[in-house]
């Protein structure tokens, strides 16, 4: 009976097999964590995105990382888990339903809350499963079961819990601070919601009096209606223009209000006129300075961004309209000096797109310092968490020490409501700024603690406010596990190992982790943060929605494959923490590196097809290992373990690009490209069977093995080869995600050996690049002469002989010495009267030779005697010097001596390389037209000289020289030296067909 021989199609289809496995991989919860297994854990929580969101190329290239990483090590036999989730995204869910609601002209008072988050509810439950499908389209290997949300019920309770024990220790309090207020959602804003924008702009100078009437001082600002809150003007007390001013008042313009001039070195005696109005109120760095100077705070602005009553004449218009018309009353009061044009950075709500406005609020803080000097010790004393690359630790260390208190409220109700409750009863049933709270777990504990300091007839309000998203992603590491309680999965799988994330996300969200963790579980949530570059477009520039420079990673994946984007992506990284670039025609939506990619995959399908073609049917395990005897297959066999010594080392180091690289070349060059090649004749019926069957093992022993190697890259088609392969049952099959990843056997690496192969390899692809180069045809066979001055090289050379003739199509192959392959003096006249010369001695030594014959062919006995000496004699010169070139060049030197030779010269018609110290010679006379061949060089000689000349004169002439751009007249002398290269080689090449 004939073996049924399992193959795969003739053309890969990514997308039915991705489609395919993806469902196969979720529906068995293939990649399910045990914290019972045992093992070692490998734990990574996914860098939870919106759920508003889309999948954009940042997603595609973190969640590779993330996947390869995890993939590698859950072949490595360790615990693995990977955990999904999706953040709330409070802010931009809040913002896009009040644009829903504006349209339908309501606003979400009109609708209450009650209602509102039930319609928030209702547009999540629809929209979250866009961006966890993209996900699933990117064949992350996600442990579904374990999926979380920033607003479930598990991980609110860790929210409540983490601020009731913060409140509890005196680290979160109720107070007035100035923070981000983005007037348009009117809640306060991150700094991670804040995007500066570069605008065009004006700078006002104005002149404030003094109120002792003696002069005045000028100062300058961009917002001119905050004058109406200065409370102060400043200036360096070093500065000599103006230190005899501190301490006397000015008269405030419009108001009429007296504010004193005072000293702070915070000034910058160069800026502007070197005076410096302060709004502590609606500044920054002015809110630092009114509290070292104990200055007033006057708030002018209301939530909605119009001014309020302490901007008397302007309460009520917007902050813009209050501009200009601060500016024409400054104006007509003669206190306007001038107004420049001026370029600068205006910070803007991320979700209300407009500008946005410190302003002076009641808001809840965390105390910062206590958390972030606690995880300064952590990495400090422990280095802890580790930083790769390295150079990020210093960056978050900073961060760590310029920490100030978190705002962690925000005025939006799609969020964790506030734990605190406020006894309204006490204010005229109103939150005020003075309204006295409760923080509690619970309505219930909030009730019983309210009665206990207000009395039984206390009324109860809940904060209306929410807490800042960055607030319980902070607590996502361990809050996912199931912390507050002491669950098997937070015992398991916490700290998790290693956190995967950009490098602008360092600040808000790695920091809150550290600080988190370092205070509720004593330990870093993460043993290593890989910091990884971006994705930027083909011109090299970041991606952004401002740009409209976007690339949609589904595109490339309808497009190509998801394998095929994963591995560009990955492969892309010239190391870790790199930004990558992406090839992309915008014109046509493609991708020429993604296509390589896809290429590859190609390229590996077919590789796979011939292999299981050539099996007999039977898997890798029926034919066992192979014990190596060919010099291919120990070769290969040593790449192959070199490979796998490589790439392990790289991937636990982070080096995920270089391992892609390596694994590429490994794969396409050596498996592919030769050894394939190198055993096609094996692989005959009428082969050697036990050559035949080692070749066969080695095929399939590399092949399975590739299949593990490459399978946290591209796991989707090396899932479909494998089970092909190893022809899995379809009842109850084993899936490659689960198997082990291939281990290195020293014994089984031969370095030498692998040196000695690249020569041949290097020899075989010089034959037939100079095959190319005369146009000889693929079906025509050459002869190779083979020349080095090396005996070692020879002896590998000879080795090997037998895969260079059926590699580079030769026919009959030679290799020599260089020293020994000298010929007579290059003088053809002068060679061919010695070889005259020898014939004839030869012919005159024949005749003498015969006459003695025949005298003694007439002795009875005597001449049989000698006849068969004759023969024996003639048999064993023949065999000794005419048989073989070199015999005969030996036999040669021995009638002309040494000092008459001269080294041998290239054959005529022929073509020559070298590959080291090896010098490869194909003779062209009789295997291509050399008078064609001739007509091609020539007539691209010309045009090679043609360039050469017009750009020499085009160089030689100053005035392109000196008035073209840098770029060009660089770009004109890299092209000579090219067409100079150019036409040397052309040279050459004819000289070889003189």
């Amino acid at each position: 009976m004939t073996a049924t021989i399992p193959n795969l199609p003739s053309l890969y289809d990514p997308f039915s097999t991705e489609a395919k496995w993806q469902k196969f991989w979720e529906d068995n919860q293939v990649y399910k964590a045990d914290p019972n297994k045992g093992g070692e854990p490998y734990c990574i929580v996914i860098p939870p995105p919106n759920v508003t969101g889309s999948l954009h190329m940042g997603h595609a290239f973190e969640s590779a990382l993330i996947d390869t990483l995890v993939r590698y090590h859950r072949m490595q036999g360790r615990n693995t888990l990977w955990l999904p989730g999706t953040d709330h995204a409070s802010i931009a869910v809040h913002s896009m339903l009040e644009k829903q609601l504006k349209k339908e002209g309501k606003t979400r008072y009109e609708l209450g809350r009650e209602k509102f988050l039930e319609r928030a509810w209702q547009w999540k439950a629809e929209s979250e499963g866009t961006i966890l499908n993209q996900l699933r389209r990117l064949g992350v290997s996600v442990d579904w079961s374990r999926e979380r949300f920033t607003l479930d019920e598990g991980l609110s309770k860790a929210v409540v819990e983490a601020f009731t024990r913060l409140y509890e220790e005196g680290l979160i309090y109720r107070g007035e601070y100035l923070v981000n207020w983005c007037p348009a959602s009117q809640s306060a804003v991150s700094d991670v919601e804040v995007e500066n924008q570069e605008v065009n702009g004006n700078l006002w100078h104005f002149r404030y009096p003094l109120t002792d009437g003696s002069g005045f001082v000028e100062v300058a600002t961009t917002r001119p209606e905050t004058m109406l809150g200065d409370t102060a003007v400043a200036v360096n007390p070093n500065d000599d223009r103006y230190k005899h001013l501190i301490g006397k008042t000015l008269t405030l313009p419009i108001l009429q209000r007296e504010i004193p001039i005072i000293g702070d070195e915070y000034v910058d005696p160069t800026f502007g006129t070197g005076c410096v109005k302060i709004t502590p109120a609606h500044d920054p760095n002015d809110f630092d300075m009114g509290k070292r100077h104990n200055l007033p705070f006057i708030n002018i602005m209301n939530k909605d961004g119009t001014l309020n009553a302490n901007a008397e004449e302007f309460q009520g218009q917007d902050r813009f309209v209050a501009r200009k018309n601060v500016v024409s009353r400054l104006e007509a009061d003669g206190f306007l000096v001038k107004i420049e044009d001026y370029k600068h950075t205006v910070p803007y709500s991320d979700r209300g797109k407009v500008p946005i406005e410190p302003l002076l609020s009641t808001q809840w803080f965390v105390k910062i310092r206590p958390l972030a000097d606690n995880t300064l010790e952590f990495l400090d004393q422990q280095t802890s968490p580790e930083f790769v690359p390295q150079r990020w630790t210093k960056v978050y260390r900073d961060w760590l020490v310029k920490l100030t208190d978190w705002c962690i409220s925000r005025q939006l109700w799609w969020g964790h409501q506030i734990p605190a409750w406020y006894a309204i009863s006490e204010t005229d049933g109103q939150i005020t700024d003075n309204t006295p709270f409760v923080v509690a777990k619970s309505e219930t504990e909030a009730w019983e603690k309210a009665k206990l300091q207000f009395g039984e007839n206390v009324k109860l309000e809940q904060d209306p406010d929410v807490l800042d998203t960055w607030f319980s992603s902070g607590l996502w590491p361990f809050s996912t596990l199931g912390w507050p309680e002491q669950t098997q999965d937070l015992a398991t799988y916490y700290p998790t190992t290693t956190l995967v994330t950009g490098f602008d996300i360092i600040f808000f969200w790695v920091a809150r982790m550290t600080m988190m963790a370092g205070h509720f579980t004593q330990q870093m949530p993460f043993q290593t943060v890989y910091i990884h570059g971006l994705v930027l477009d083909e011109k090299g520039q970041k991606m952004s929605k401002t740009k409209g420079n976007g690339i949609d990673p589904l595109l490339l994946i309808d497009k190509y494959g998801t394998d095929a984007l994963r591995y560009t992506l990955i492969r892309e990284v010239a190391g870790a923490g790199q930004d990558i670039r992406l090839e992309y025609d915008r014109k046509k939506d493609e991708s020429a590196s993604v296509e390589a990619s896809r290429n590859f995959a190609n390229k590996l399908w077919n590789a796979a097809r011939f292999v299981m073609m050539n099996l007999d049917g039977q898997t890798p395990q029926q034919l066992e290992n192979p014990v190596a005897t060919e010099l291919s297959d120990r070769w290969i066999i040593s790449r192959y373990h070199q490979v796998i010594k490589q790439t392990t080392n790289y991937i636990d180091n982070y080096g995920l690009g270089e391992a892609a690289k390596g694994l590429y070349e490994f794969i396409w060059g050596d498996f592919c490209d030769q050894y394939i090649e190198l055993v096609k004749s094996r692989l005959q019926a009428d082969a050697d069977p036990v050559s035949r069957r080692v070749a066969q093992q080695t095929l399939g022993y590399i092949l399975e093995g590739i299949m593990k190697l490459l399978h946290p890259f591209m796991p989707h088609i090396t899932e479909e080869i494998w089970q092909t392969l190893t022809q899995q049952s379809a009842d109850s099959p084993q899936t490659l995600p689960l198997q082990i990843y291939p281990q290195v056997d020293a014994n089984l690496i031969d370095l030498a050996l692998e040196e000695q192969f690249e020569l041949l390899i290097a020899t075989i692809r010089t034959i037939r690049n100079l095959r190319a180069e005369a146009d000889i045809k693929p079906g025509v066979k050459v002869t190779a002469n083979l020349q080095t001055e090396s005996e070692k090289e020879r002896k590998v050379l000879t080795a090997g002989q037998s895969y260079i003739k059926d590699l580079a199509k030769v026919e009959t192959l030679t290799i020599t010495d260089k020293q020994e392959n000298q010929t007579v003096a290059t003088k053809k006249p002068q060679r061919g009267l010695k070889t005259i010369g020898l014939i004839i001695v030869a012919i005159v030594f024949g005749r003498v030779a015969l006459a003695a014959g025949n005298a003694i062919d007439d002795i009875p006995i005597i001449g049989t005697f000698f006849e068969l000496i004759g023969f024996g004699y003639t048999a064993w010169f023949v065999s000794q010097n005419l048989l073989t070139a070199q015999a005969r060049q030996k036999l040669w030197r021995q009638f002309f001596p040494q000092k008459e030779l001269e080294q041998s010269q290239e054959p005529e018609n022929a073509i020559a390389g070298v590959i080291g110290t090896i010098q490869v010679l194909i003779p062209l006379s009789g295997v291509v037209d050399i008078e064609a061949v001739r007509a091609k060089l020539e007539k691209s000689l010309s045009k090679a000289e043609a360039e050469v000349e017009s750009l020499s004169t085009r160089l030689n002439n100053p005035s392109f020289v000196d008035r073209a751009r840098a770029d060009v007249v660089q770009g004109a002398r890299d092209a000579l030296a090219e067409a100079q290269k150019q036409a040397e080689i052309l040279r050459e090449r004819l000289k070889g067909l003189s």
